[in-house]
């Protein structure tokens, strides 16, 4: 039994007993379809446009929630989520329109590297629990040939747009890798393995910078970093994310430089983003690896699990495992602080600094966050 069980538990019990029947009962829109995206803070639906990351989350959730053993729910709900996302935000050519409003009105089009990433995503989850394995698989590869097909960054990685948009961004391409990654576990298309490398490449050669080990978000045109005081930024979350993502790639191809990477990306993020007092990850660092954003927000905590479970696997000793799954453990109880809500199966987006709710409205997206650390928990991927 590892170490961080207990809080696996008590997790998996949460998002059984009370969150998923919330994003079931009162998340589900009953006029339009599809998902409402924020909640009040005392559990009221709010009318948002809906985006295509979001349905593309839901698809995973629900998957992914039948595979840690939720019921006779989940298959229901990640049709429903690929339905809503089939009529509204998929384009007849097979690109995904990013936004619209609840009754399927346009509000964004035009190509985007986030959406697009999240759309795959929660096809590979979908695929992965069988539905339509061999349709998805076929929408799928259409999907990425035509996005590498018209929106390649000349040297590596994908634009924001075309005609091009600045800055490039780091996250989108996390993403995407995350959705390769997913993808080449259950297709044997050699594309998939394609785009996984190129973007653990771009990761390594560009987003890490060299003279501390941490990763940077924002870039001109050729991928150079940003050093603007608003763009140039350290997340300590997305410094978790990138080295669980790394950690999974390197394992696969045998890559002791990115293991070497992501774990110094997670001894940076909790070195210097990890707030002493509350023992939960802050929102930003400055390039200098100060706090400059102490808030504590959700979703990094989900990031900091999956990195110290992907530790505990890649673990050199003992002594080095057990210390991972403490960490793993710690950061679960953690997360767990989030749920204290007044409405059942809701959240708090943040934390002060003082450990305090901020009152402001959920974010249904959030809910992929905390599933993935729950799978990843449980030892899915």
């Amino acid at each position: 039994m590892t170490l961080y069980s207990d809080a696996f538990a008590d997790l998996r019990g949460w998002l059984f007993d009370a969150a998923l029947p919330f994003a079931v009962d009162v998340g589900v829109d009953p006029v339009h379809g599809g998902f409402f995206e924020r909640f009040t803070p005392t559990g009221e639906p709010i009318g948002d446009p809906r985006r295509a990351r979001v349905a593309g989350r839901q698809v995973y959730v629900f998957a992914t929630a039948e595979r840690l053993g939720w019921g006779n729910r989940a298959r229901p709900m990640m049709r429903h989520a690929l339905t809503f996302l089939d009529r509204h935000l998929v384009d007849p050519d097979g690109i995904v329109v990013p936004t619209v409003a609840p009754d399927g009105t346009i509000v964004k089009a035009g190509f985007d590297l986030y959406d697009q990433a999240f759309v795959l995503f929660g096809l590979a989850a979908a695929a992965a629990v069988g539905e339509d394995p061999d349709g998805l698989r076929q929408r799928a590869r259409t999907l990425r040939d035509r996005m590498v097909a018209g929106w390649s960054h000349p040297d590596t990685g994908f634009e924001e747009a075309m005609p091009r948009t600045l800055p490039l961004k780091a996250n989108p391409h996390m993403h995407m890798f995350e959705a390769a990654l997913a993808w080449a576990a259950i297709d044997p298309d050699g594309g998939w393995d394609t785009l996984a490398d190129t973007l653990a490449e771009l990761a390594l050669a560009r987003f890490i910078n060299p003279a501390n080990g941490s990763l940077r978000e924002y870039y001109d045109g050729e991928w150079r970093f940003i050093d603007t005081a608003e763009m140039d930024v350290v997340e300590p979350g997305h410094q978790f994310e990138w080295a669980w993502l790394l950690i999974r790639w390197g394992t696969l191809r045998d890559r002791a430089d990115a293991i070497a990477a992501a774990r110094r990306l997670v001894d940076l993020a909790e070195a210097h983003g990890v707030s002493a007092e509350q023992a939960l990850a802050v929102n930003e660092l400055t390039p200098d690896l100060q706090v400059r954003d102490p808030r504590l927000r959700l979703w990094p905590q989900t990031e900091r699990i999956k990195a110290h479970v992907a530790l505990a696997g890649i673990a050199r000793d003992a002594a080095e495992r057990d210390r991972a799954e403490a960490s793993a453990a710690a950061a679960t109880s953690g997360l767990l602080r989030f749920f204290d809500h007044p409405v059942r199966g809701s959240w708090w987006e943040h934390l002060d600094v003082d450990g305090r709710p901020m009152v402001e409205p959920a974010r249904l997206s959030s809910l992929y966050h905390i599933v993935c650390a729950a799978a990843v928990l449980a030892g899915h991927d």
